[in-house]
């Protein structure tokens, strides 16, 4: 059930991010469901990559390469999906952070 719960408001607040964050344009609340599941994917499948490839960066940097990857990973998600558009990387950059802060806040209350 909390698995359920958990999903439904990551759309949500997937959907009011894309909404109110300039540079994010989402289609619809289908649209956010579907954006959910396509960084999850992500997340668990082209992440990890990235992290591997980009670690010498990412330790020279003291982690904050991190943050690219998120980026990279929001940038991805809107061009395999139609109905979610990022206008470039510094959107996506404050989209990933937003929506990394927000899903955390999420889980906390969820758990």
């Amino acid at each position: 059930m909390s698995f359920i719960l958990k999903f439904i408001l990551s759309a949500v607040v997937t959907y009011l991010l894309a909404t109110f964050l300039p540079g994010a344009y989402i289609r619809g609340f289908t649209d956010a469901m579907i954006l959910v599941v396509v960084l999850a994917i992500l997340n668990a499948i082209v992440k990890p990559i990235l992290q591997i490839i980009g670690l010498p960066i990412t330790i020279l940097t003291l982690g904050l390469f991190l943050f690219v990857i998120n980026a990279l990973i929001i940038m991805l998600a809107s061009y395999l999906m139609a109905g979610f558009q990022i206008d470039g990387f510094f959107s996506a950059l404050l989209f990933s952070i937003v929506l990394s802060l927000a899903t955390s806040v999420v889980d906390l209350v969820v758990d």
